[in-house]
């Protein structure tokens, strides 16, 4: 009789794990299916700023403290391997081809700082500490917008101030759809950026490709690869902000 109660069980464990595994697929699925369809589903997504979600740290409070900078444009594209290898003698093309990926997005990724303080964290802890990490990717519907939340955003922010600094701070009030990607040790918010009042989002395109483009990375095992990025190059905090404005 205790047999067939134990392969019940072990099949009840199996579903749960594979249901939640379908949910997770389903849940990505429907975030990049929401950036590529038309401005009526876009549209159900947009909140003002004040109401929009922010980051989820949970119990994870040296997380907040922790800093994210400013990307700089040729690295959004290498981080989220969107970049193709050059063949030789087209360097410039590529670097071209780079630049023009997304032209109105801005990321804030982990510091050089941030990186090593998690891993110091989990030796600390024996390796009961978060690993997690987080970025923001903020796809703005004009060139103009972009440039005046760069302007009035600061450089290097910590994790907790995102919502309060960023988010709700955004320049003329805009609304925000938002879109979250586990992938890993790193967790990536997208968040697509328009004017209140508006219908539709005019950089749609550019939003389906870097939704599109975080949807298909792989799991990050080690977020110390972040600090290959050309902008990591310094763990002092003011010099990376001095480098990230450009």
């Amino acid at each position: 009789m205790a047999e067939p109660k134990s392969s019940k069980s072990k099949s009840k464990s199996k579903s749960k794990s594979s249901s939640s595994h379908d949910a997770a697929a389903s849940k990505k699925s429907k975030a990049s299916a929401a950036a590529a369809a038309g401005p009526g589903t876009l549209d159900a997504l947009f909140a003002p700023c004040a109401d929009v979600k922010g980051l989820r740290f949970g119990a994870q409070l040296v997380t907040r403290a922790l800093t994210v900078r400013r990307a700089s444009p040729l690295e959004l594209p290498h981080l989220l391997r969107a970049a193709h290898s050059p063949a030789p003698g087209a360097a410039a093309a590529a670097t071209g081809d780079a630049l023009s990926f997304a032209p109105t997005t801005t990321a804030y990724i982990p510091t050089n700082f941030a990186i090593l303080a998690h891993h110091a964290w989990h030796t600390l802890t024996l390796g009961l500490g978060t690993k997690n990490s987080k970025a923001a990717v903020f796809v703005f519907e004009s060139a103009a917008m972009k440039a005046a939340a760069d302007a009035a955003w600061p450089g290097v922010v910590p994790l907790g101030d995102v919502g309060r600094r960023l988010i709700r701070a955004a320049p003329g009030a805009p609304e925000m759809a938002r879109f979250k990607f586990r992938k890993g040790c790193v967790t990536f918010y997208v968040y697509a950026v328009r004017t209140a009042g508006t219908r539709g989002f005019a950089r749609a395109d550019e939003l389906r490709a870097v939704v599109e483009a975080v949807a298909r990375l792989k799991d990050f095992l080690d977020h110390t690869a972040m600090l290959a990025l050309p902008g990591q190059r310094s763990i002092d905090v003011a010099a990376a902000a001095v480098g990230v404005v450009h």
